[in-house]
């Protein structure tokens, strides 16, 4: 975490009226943050019927108000809808007259920066872009959560100090993004937090399918292990069939998967080649180790990493011209949910 300076008195901002567009799960747990702090919520928009019992568990007594009422009402508002809902929504607001000069728009996007706020700075609206790097279960132990919470901010120069202080308000870290780094650092938190998703509940049912009776018991104490190993250590905790240059292991690994979870085998590929390239990189798997290996994983597809046939360092093979496969493609897409969809991972402001 970055250690930040006490915020003094006149760095503060002043107690602010909240209100809160899209009661997905980030919005009423953000305003309930800044509620604690002091800021007095005092609308809140929401479609499906999580959302009003979200924002009524978390928000008591707050009214349940049409999107353009909860901006006439607040001084802040929390644009804490999906992504690709988000720019919609600001110019839709800002062509019917509701945004008013002076007033604070946060968004918690965090694919996107200020640009997105365009149409309402033209209106004399103030853009911030807080986003917490932060799982949310739209409950209150989120309140809890956010104490320590990295969150990527961007702003305008002169309201950095103000979104900076917002943040430390709601036990949080502010940590700056400039605009133009916003889709890598989105990318960055898709990588670590929602493939980490996918592939422990990949692991758990393949554990399941080999008789592990409990398999988060089992994955426990491993993946926390890894996980601190690797926060401490980077590369230099990787540890394994991969990472030890075991061709034969893996190809046994690759050969299981195809008989009893073939839809895992191209994951599993694409992670233990992406895993070789940086081991090799960083001088932990053997380059006489490795072409063995990596001709087992180019006997399964394309994917990321060097391409099948290009030597590791210091192993010979075909023409230095020989091209060789690029980065992995384009990630996931997105589907269209609704304004008050659940959150997808820290990569998601909200939703």
């Amino acid at each position: 975490m970055n250690a930040m300076p006490p915020t003094e008195a006149q760095d503060r901002p002043a107690r602010l009226t909240v209100g809160v567009v899209g009661a997905g799960r980030v919005g009423p747990a953000l305003a309930a943050s800044l509620q604690l702090a002091g800021h007095r919520p005092v609308a809140v928009s929401g479609v499906s019927d999580a959302s009003v019992r979200r924002a009524a568990a978390l928000l008591p007594d707050v009214p349940l108000v049409t999107p353009a009422e909860v901006l006439a009402r607040a001084d802040l508002v929390l644009l804490t809808v999906p992504d690709d809902a988000l720019a919609d929504l600001v110019s839709g607001l800002a062509e019917t007259g509701a945004v008013r000069p002076g007033q604070l728009l946060v968004h918690t996007s965090g694919r996107f920066g200020t640009a997105v706020l365009d149409p309402a700075t033209r209106a004399g609206a103030l853009p911030l872009a807080l986003h917490p790097a932060m799982t949310f279960t739209g409950t209150s132990v989120d309140v809890q959560r956010l104490a320590g919470c990295s969150f990527g901010v961007t702003s305008p120069d002169e309201l950095r100090m103000a979104a900076e202080a917002l943040v430390i308000e709601m036990g949080g870290e502010p940590e700056w993004i400039a605009e133009s780094a916003r889709p890598l650092y989105h990318a960055a938190l898709a990588i670590g937090a929602n493939h980490l998703v996918t592939l422990v509940a990949q692991s758990m049912e393949l554990l399941h399918d080999a008789g592990v009776q409990a398999p988060d018991r089992m994955l426990g104490p491993l993946l926390g292990a890894a996980l601190d190993n690797a926060l401490r250590s980077g590369d230099a905790a990787l540890t394994g069939p991969v990472a030890r240059g075991d061709a034969g292991t893996v190809a046994a690994h690759i050969a299981e998967l195809r008989r009893h979870a073939p839809q895992s085998v191209a994951g599993y590929v694409a992670m233990a080649r992406t895993t070789a390239d940086r081991a090799l990189d960083h001088g932990l798997l053997k380059p006489e180790l490795a072409e063995d290996l990596l001709d087992v994983l180019a006997d399964h597809g394309d994917g990321p990493g060097r391409a099948p046939g290009t030597p590791a360092p210091g192993t010979s093979g075909p023409d230095p011209d020989t091209p060789g496969s690029g980065p992995a493609g384009p990630g996931p897409g997105t589907s269209g949910p609704d304004p008050d969809a659940p959150d997808h991972g820290p990569e998601e402001g909200d939703r």
